[in-house]
């Protein structure tokens, strides 16, 4: 993993200088929109709606419509707000853990110690377990101040975003509000489903199986020969345009490379071991405990068809 932050997390006089990475990531299939005809990149343009011209980038800026007036921010208005750039994480409070709502949190972060000894890390952490208790921080990231919570995820500090309370909208449904009765009976009933259904919650034990599937799609096609040549979808003008497009497409061919040697792919490798691996989870959409191992089942006897459909061809 890449630090895309560097700072100190401070409480009181205690300064523990840290790391910080991105916790989470995007594991969906990169797909992007070709002509359905010859294949051809379908790419998109900043059209002006007054005089029907390409902008360039750099002529763009941003605006704020009230619906019926429009205010344009220029570089220089945006460059003129205060913005946040200190490297500090400072801690707040700390409250109760379950005081923190499960909606508000938004992006994850995991914390590396940066110093010669780790001693007041592990102390922080340490003290956040003994206390049950969850630190609120700010910070500033992308010249923008955050809101978020310091929690514990095993031996490391995690750095999760919170949404600002303002961000989360009331639930009000009037049907609700409507008295309803339930029997003892019917709630006993409910209850003994749950048990039913009762397991810990272990998640490497679940599948995205519509991207696996995607995956087996994808390298059945190219077993078969059924692909072309990723530079026969440029056109002609793309072609003269000249550097910036080429440089654009190596840089998102590198890009994906450097995604599949992160997921422990080989270069141009198989997706199908992604795929086999499916039989032993768990789908996501299993509703019932004897239903757990069946759309695994599913997704191999699909695999296999599709592999024979590309030898027979």
């Amino acid at each position: 993993m890449r630090a895309i932050w560097k700072g100190a997390l401070t409480f009181g006089l205690v300064n523990v200088p840290v790391k910080v990475y991105s916790a989470t990531e995007d594991h969906d299939v990169p797909l992007h929109q070709v002509h359905a005809k010859d294949g051809g990149r379908i790419r998109y343009q900043r059209i002006c709606e007054i005089d029907g011209e390409v902008v360039p980038y750099q002529d763009i800026d941003k605006a704020y419509d009230d619906g019926e007036r429009t205010v344009i921010l220029t570089k220089e208005d945006l460059a003129s707000l205060p913005a946040e750039r200190s490297r500090e994480i400072d801690v707040v409070e700390f409250v109760p853990t379950e005081q923190v709502d499960l909606l508000t949190l938004d992006r994850a972060y995991y914390l590396e110690p940066d110093s010669a000894s780790p001693k007041a890390y592990v102390l922080l952490r340490k003290t956040l377990e003994q206390t049950d208790r969850t630190a609120i921080v700010r910070f500033s990231l992308r010249q923008k101040t955050r809101l978020a919570a310091l929690r514990v995820r095993g031996d490391v500090l995690v750095l999760q975003t919170l949404l600002w309370s303002d961000e989360v909208r009331e639930a009000s449904f009037p049907s609700l509000d409507e008295p309803v009765r339930i029997s003892a009976k019917e709630l006993e009933l409910s209850s003994a489903l749950v048990e039913s259904f009762a397991s810990d919650f272990e998640p490497s034990e679940f599948e995205d199986e519509y991207q696996a599937e995607l995956r087996t799609l994808i390298q059945a096609k190219l077993e078969k020969g059924d692909a072309v040549d990723t530079t026969e979808t440029f056109g002609e003008q793309e072609e003269e345009t000249g550097g910036e497009v080429i440089d654009l497409m190596a840089a998102l061919r590198a890009s994906i490379e450097k995604s599949r040697e992160a997921r422990g792919e080989s270069k141009g490798g198989s997706t199908s071991d992604a795929a086999s691996k499916g039989p032993s989870k768990k789908s996501a959409t299993s509703s019932t405990p004897a239903a757990k191992k069946a759309p695994a089942k599913k997704s191999e006897s699909k695999s296999e068809a599709k592999k024979k459909t590309a030898k027979a061809s």
